[in-house]
């Protein structure tokens, strides 16, 4: 089983996140097969490692990445306009060779998972190729997904519009949404760092780490204070 693969179309997506802030039926992907190959080998790494496939999204691990060439991955994605924005309708997941479902409908039995709703066999059917397995979605032109396409890059006609370039807003307010986690778990883990420290230093017979004092503005030298008190 990999995470964050699918197809739209007769096309191969890494999905980077299910979901777009306020817009829950539309979807960020990145098309592998347009990508230079550096790029693509790079995020291919990151996908099938185990901080990718332990992510929720995709774009949570290639926030945390670097090309080669030390370029924040996301960041690069983003401002060389590899980003589509698409209708989560019109995805299919694929997980394996033989399982597949509309991410549409996998993003609702999510949202139903958070707010205690009982659909996690629904999810073990999809992994273990029953119920949705055969599952199709038609898009707004009453075609099934994957059906003939109109013979541009692969892309299907109701859906050629959809896959526009991703908004500044969008990613901002994604990146919004991470950088606030990521504090959160540094805070986290600095004062984990400060705990071992002292424990350590407490084995030892060392002195505890008493954390640093806040910086305060330099002090007048006595001979300036002096002087000026002289005149």
């Amino acid at each position: 089983m990999i995470k964050h693969v699918g197809k739209h179309g007769d096309r191969k997506v890494a999905i980077v996140f299910r979901e777009v802030p306020n817009e829950e039926h539309m979807a960020l992907v990145i098309y592998p097969d347009t990508l230079p190959m550096t790029i693509h080998d790079r995020i291919m790494a990151v996908l099938e490692s185990e901080l990718g496939q332990q992510a929720e999204s995709l774009g949570d691990a290639l926030f945390r990445s670097l090309l080669a060439d030390g370029r924040p991955i996301l960041q690069t994605l983003h401002s060389e306009g590899m980003i589509k924005k698409v209708q989560t309708k019109q995805i299919v997941v694929t997980p394996n060779a033989t399982s597949h479902v509309n991410l549409e409908e996998m993003n609702k039995i999510i949202r139903e998972m958070k707010t205690g709703k009982d659909a996690i066999q629904r999810l073990a059917d999809i992994e273990n190729n029953r119920g949705m397995s055969n599952y199709k979605r038609k898009d707004d032109f009453g075609r099934e997904i994957g059906a003939p396409t109109d013979g541009i890059r692969g892309s299907n006609v109701a859906g050629s519009d959809a896959a526009r370039a991703l908004d500044d807003a969008a990613l901002a307010e994604t990146f919004r949404d991470q950088a606030k986690r990521m504090a959160s778990e540094a805070k986290q883990l600095l004062a984990e760092s400060e705990r071992l420290m002292n424990e350590a230093n407490g084995m030892s017979g060392v002195a505890p780490v008493a954390p640093a004092p806040a910086r305060r503005g330099r002090k007048k030298s006595s001979t300036v204070v002096a002087n000026a008190n002289a005149s």
